[in-house]
């Protein structure tokens, strides 16, 4: 039997409200990507040259919002397959009127194998990804060996991956395939994973996670 390849989610599609449905049609044009099959030019996409940051399922986009503000000499791509999320997201970069944000409604796994140049990304970002808490369900989780070989073909040498969970069994897991990851190593500079790095915001999902009694789990690591 084939096996299925592994993706970015699940659909679950929360209410689409007019307000995200106008995002759509006012702002696609702005800050969408199409998925074209090939690797794209983003010094075209963003009219200039810079380091490029990928945030993979940026939920409603507060991270990623603060991230374009804080750090402006950086340009940012958010993937995200729930609509809502990405309307919210253009309604707010447009009223702030941010330039460095262009985002992908697809399937993360497809965004980095056919539209991500190679060795092209300084960083990828990934904020607490579904834990797929139950056993049976642990082959979908994103975090595995070969996903985090394909992130290493596209994040340049001396570039960064950033994992973030709130489940302490999902970073077990992160742990482990990181530390048998050939192509990454744990950044000296950031080495605890109990420390939020000062990049990343505690955003309204992590705070709800903390009033449960959840921990927070940040792994940096480095590319080789």
């Amino acid at each position: 039997m084939r096996e299925r390849p592994i993706r970015s989610f699940v659909l679950r599609q929360g209410r689409f409200t007019p307000a995200q449905q106008r995002a759509f049609d006012q702002h696609w044009a702005r800050y969408g990507l199409e998925i074209t099959g090939r690797p794209r030019d983003m010094d075209a996409v963003f009219g200039r040259q810079a380091p490029r940051v990928l945030e993979i399922g940026f939920g409603n986009g507060e991270q990623l919002l603060h991230s374009a503000q804080a750090e402006p000499a950086h340009d940012f791509i958010g993937v995200e397959v729930h609509r809502p999320g990405v309307g919210r997201l253009m309604n707010a970069l447009a009223a702030a009127d941010i330039g460095n944000v262009r985002l992908y409604n697809h399937d993360a796994v497809e965004v980095l194998t056919h539209e991500i140049a190679a060795d092209s990304l300084a960083e990828v970002r990934i904020y607490f990804p579904d834990p797929w808490h139950k056993k049976r369900h642990h082959k979908r989780r994103l975090i595995q060996p070969d996903f985090l070989e394909l992130l290493a073909t596209r994040v340049a040498r001396g570039g960064r991956l950033h994992l973030a969970t709130d489940w302490a069994e999902y970073a077990e897991h992160m742990q482990q395939v990181l530390g048998e990851a050939p192509a990454w190593r744990a950044s000296a500079a950031h080495a605890d994973p109990a420390t939020r790095p000062p990049w990343r915001v505690q955003t309204h999902f992590e705070r709800r996670g903390l009033r449960l009694g959840h921990g927070t789990w940040d792994f940096v690591h480095e590319r080789i």
